[in-house]
């Protein structure tokens, strides 16, 4: 499995509070989402009126194809216009995780006996 993630740092122009911010930043992340099927959210800058701080996430199976996917959604993001993008970075990475075929199944009680 690819794991895929982005952070995409913004300035949000003529912000005068937090509510302008948000409504901006949730546009962005709503046609985000619909558009390129990636997860996304605020991680930083919550407490600014005009930065903002997105993180985007995507799985597959190709590392080429994920990374596509998540540099063209940072690109989508600054051709929006919505907001100045001043920094963004890119990360793709293989997990050690299998398939389905070696998945155990679920934990049963007897095993998780001692976890809290």
């Amino acid at each position: 499995m690819i794991l895929g993630a982005a952070r995409v740092e913004l300035l949000v122009h003529g912000s005068r509070s937090l509510k302008e911010k948000r409504g901006v930043v949730r546009s962005i992340t709503q046609r985000v989402r619909n558009r390129f099927n990636v997860s996304v959210a605020e991680v930083g800058g919550q407490g600014t009126w005009q930065r903002a701080e997105l993180g985007l996430t995507s799985a597959g199976a190709d590392a080429s194809v994920v990374r596509a996917r998540l540099e063209k959604a940072v690109d989508f993001i600054a051709d929006l216009g919505l907001a100045e993008v001043i920094d963004q970075e890119v990360e793709v990475a293989a997990t050690p995780l299998g398939g389905y075929a070696s998945w155990e199944g679920p934990v049963t009680e007897d095993e998780d006996e001692g976890v809290s």
